[in-house]
């Protein structure tokens, strides 16, 4: 029987160094795009295939990041996007696992965990600071969109994040707003201690009622404020743009226009919020450098074990559209 094509058999019809072929086929950085081709080339025409469970077997490395998102969220959608972008260019893959009503985040790190990822990416967790620290002391885990003590966190300021959508209303004349808090979920508290702390320093009436992270929920708070229509206020901050969607459905079924009688603003610039008939004005998230902050922090402890815990923030921005006006 033939034997297997090996690398050094593909390095020496390449031309090149067992190291550059190895980099190559692991799609690491270090190569050039001429390399890379040349490479694939004497591959093909030698017919090597890379053998995965060897690679495994021989390294006991799986080279797989384990990622817990949840189903219907789109600002995770997008988070997720990046971090299969930062993790191919170094070398690894991704594993997904979803969080949905009949799937907890509980099961959906189990099921990580037994596919023997070497890093869990949690976006969004919801689990209590000391189930955290528990993983944390099997594997390495980073925390995404959640300000958490103790464990290695990437995430948006929420609090100036707040403070922007505040002040933006603030400018525009807008001296009542409501926020349509998160409750328990991650960002809230920040959001909310933003919104209070801007709020103040602006002197802005502030009143902060029961919203949520879902369209139902935005639409629950904005039948009971239309209800008591006398003291509607002239602004609204959603908890995020799902939220804020369904609060300007409901409003506009009620013959309540946005934003000529309420401006809204939303969270997370998610597609939906850039569309036409939408035109939320928003506060948006760097998804992409998010995701590459995450991937870059699991990778380094995986290759290197830290004591320190790294909180890693990146700035918000706020992106204006039609859904904000001066007050009526």
């Amino acid at each position: 029987m033939r034997d297997r094509p090996t690398l050094a058999d593909v390095a020496e019809r390449a031309g090149v160094s067992r190291a550059l072929v190895s980099i190559v086929m692991r799609e690491a950085p270090g190569a050039s795009d001429a390399t890379r081709l040349r490479v694939r080339r004497a591959a093909d025409e030698i017919g090597y295939r890379p053998d995965q469970r060897a690679r495994i077997l021989r390294s006991q490395r799986a080279n797989l990041l384990g990622v817990v998102f949840t189903a219907g969220q789109e600002f995770h959608a997008g988070l997720v996007d990046g971090v299969y972008l930062a993790a191919k260019s170094r070398g690894y893959d991704v594993l997904l696992s979803c969080v949905t009503p009949h799937h907890d985040e509980r099961e959906a790190v189990r099921t990580l965990l037994d596919d023997r990822c070497e890093a869990l990416v949690l976006i969004g967790s919801e689990l209590p600071v000391r189930e955290l620290s528990g993983l944390d002391a099997n594997l390495p885990v980073v925390v995404m969109a959640r300000k958490v003590r103790g464990v290695d966190a990437v995430r948006t300021d929420d609090v100036a994040a707040a403070e922007l959508a505040v002040s933006h209303l603030a400018a525009l004349g807008h001296s009542a707003i409501t926020f349509l808090d998160g409750g328990r979920a991650p960002g809230a508290a920040e959001r909310r201690k933003g919104f209070r702390k801007a709020a103040a320093a602006l002197e802005v009436t502030a009143q902060t009622v029961d919203g949520g992270s879902t369209e139902r929920e935005g639409a629950t708070a904005a039948a009971g404020m239309i209800a008591a229509r006398s003291s509607l206020p002239t602004a609204v901050i959603a908890f995020n743009d799902r939220c804020a969607l369904g609060f300007i459905d409901v409003a506009i079924r009620a013959g309540v226009p946005i934003p000529h009688d309420i401006s809204v603003v939303g969270f997370d610039n998610s597609p939906l919020a850039g569309l036409a008939h939408v035109d939320l004005t928003t506060i948006g998230q760097d998804s992409a450098r998010l995701a590459e902050l995450a991937v870059a922090r699991a990778v380094e402890r995986i290759d290197t074990p830290a004591d320190t815990v790294v909180d890693a923030v990146s700035e918000p921005r706020l992106v204006v559209r039609g859904s904000t006006a001066p007050p009526r």
